[in-house]
């Protein structure tokens, strides 16, 4: 047991992939690669850089002594330079030409860019793997009929699996401006200190082409198509923005999924999944609580107002740098990351295990659905000589009179009987009875449910097939 804070998102929540890539080791093993990358782009502009010196950065670079590194920081309080000093002490041929040219932001945010274009693809098997099974719920309930609410009052009827390609739909938009930001991520490159290249240009003896061209082989060396065109010392911080942006986004959607299942369940239609030995309540043992659920709005929440924390650094920055960023960005973006990542575990937990109860869903449908078939049934009296305004009043009136049936005296639904009492219908309650079908009522709804996931989502899916098949297993 330890005496110090540890981040739930570390002990409860987060995967260890999505932890590893914010993770110190990760960080500084990226801070070496990018060292390693400049030395060997400067060599090959023409630097005075040898085979040995390369050599022996690449000999070093996963075996990072960290203790040189954090006493080396006690004395000069400064991240980089101790990491340059450690890396120099295991590469002493190279120790000369670490880091040159270069400000702390060359390995500081070229990492940070790179570890969130990381995150950000983790984030996006995620959310295939989700959609992909909600895909499957949805196709396995198209044509279950269902009560729809508007207002959370009962409305027209819908499907079950209808109801979830709205949730897909949200998904689907959120995939779409992961996809464009994930797309247009650059590295900073090799900027200098105000952004400007002074110390590159003055390495390269005026040769603009080449501090161009060295911006260029980093970037690819790294896996990126390019660098950021302009910048001051550091990318624009509206970079993070954008990426909690897109974070906040699926928290968004997660949310709005969690409260409808957390609605499903408390009128026992829809269940998220209950392990055999799961305890809903300390001291209700019957209760089946929707901890998933609940958890997955809890966390989204947490996402949706960090997000702020970089646009307020975005917008409060000063020309070309200031430090007050720093400590924000440390716990802001990638805890966001964490935070995003567990949601997204617990989504496909949930959506693998989802149990559906039709007869409830179709009892809870056929209280209601007298009411939302007095349409058919007025045109059908009107057809058998009825007059619509007559009519019309007459249902008016049955209908207030079933719903206050309901609703004081706790009795079942009687408006069919009422109508079929009404000499002015001229139909029986046997008649009567056989409109009474729920996939009358239903619309297009398995129709729309079919071409959406024919249409929109399996292209998706297939183009993704190679990630497909993650599972989860939450922790607590």
């Amino acid at each position: 047991m330890t005496t110090s804070y540890t981040s739930p998102l570390s002990e409860r929540y987060a995967s260890k992939e999505m932890k590893y890539i914010f993770s110190p080791e990760k960080k500084f093993r990226t801070w070496r690669q990018l060292w390693i990358a400049l030395a060997e782009a400067e060599k090959e502009l023409g630097l005075e850089i040898t085979d040995e010196q390369i050599s022996q950065l690449k000999e070093h670079a996963l075996d990072i002594n960290f203790d040189e590194a954090k006493a080396r920081e006690a004395q000069v309080r400064h991240d980089v330079m101790s990491h340059v000093y450690a890396y120099g002490l295991q590469c002493p041929a190279a120790k000369g030409i670490i880091h040159l040219g270069a400000t702390s932001c060359y390995v500081g945010d070229n990492t940070d860019i790179i570890l969130m274009t990381e995150g950000l693809r983790l984030i996006r098997n995620k959310l295939i793997n989700v959609i992909a099974g909600l895909a499957d719920f949805a196709r396995d309930n198209a044509d279950l009929p269902c009560l729809a609410f508007t207002h959370y009052q009962a409305a027209q009827p819908t499907t079950v699996g209808k109801r979830a390609t709205l949730w897909l739909n949200e998904l689907i938009l959120d995939l779409e401006d992961l996809d464009h930001v994930l797309g247009t991520m650059k590295l900073l490159g090799s900027k200098g200190t105000t952004g400007t290249q002074a110390s590159f240009l003055e390495l390269f003896e005026g040769d603009h082409e080449k501090c161009k061209a060295l911006d260029q082989k980093i970037a690819h060396k790294m896996g990126f198509d390019s660098c950021y065109p302009v910048s001051g010392q550091t990318y624009s911080r509206k970079v993070d923005s954008r990426v909690l942006n897109i974070l906040s986004g699926i928290a968004q959607s997660a949310h709005k999924f969690s409260n409808d299942i957390r609605l499903l369940q408390h009128m026992k239609e829809i269940e998220e999944p209950f392990e055999k030995h799961q305890i809903g309540s300390s001291a209700m043992a019957y209760k089946r609580n929707p901890m998933r659920s609940e958890r997955i709005a809890s966390l989204a929440n947490y996402v949706m107002i960090d997000a702020l924390n970089p646009a307020i650094t975005a917008s409060t920055q000063w020309f070309e740098r200031t430090l007050d960023d720093s400590a924000n960005k440390r716990i802001s973006v990638c805890e966001a990351f964490l935070a995003t990542d567990a949601i997204l575990e617990l989504y496909i937990n949930v959506t693998q295990g989802l149990v559906v109860y039709p007869k409830v869903i179709t009892a809870h449908l056929m209280a209601e659905l007298p009411f939302m078939a007095t349409e058919n049934i007025m045109m059908d009296a009107v057809k058998a000589g009825g007059d619509r305004q007559e009519l019309h009043e007459r249902i008016r009136v049955h209908s207030m009179a079933a719903g206050k049936t309901v609703k004081e005296q706790g009795l079942p639904n009687d408006l069919l009987d009422r109508i079929a009492e009404d000499p002015a219908f001229h139909i029986t309650k046997e008649a009567l009875q056989k409109v009474m079908k729920p996939e009358n009522y239903i619309g297009r709804s398995k129709e729309q449910t079919m071409e959406f996931l024919d249409g929109v989502i399996k292209p998706i899916l297939s183009e993704n097939s190679e990630i497909l098949g993650l599972s989860s297993d939450i922790k607590v």
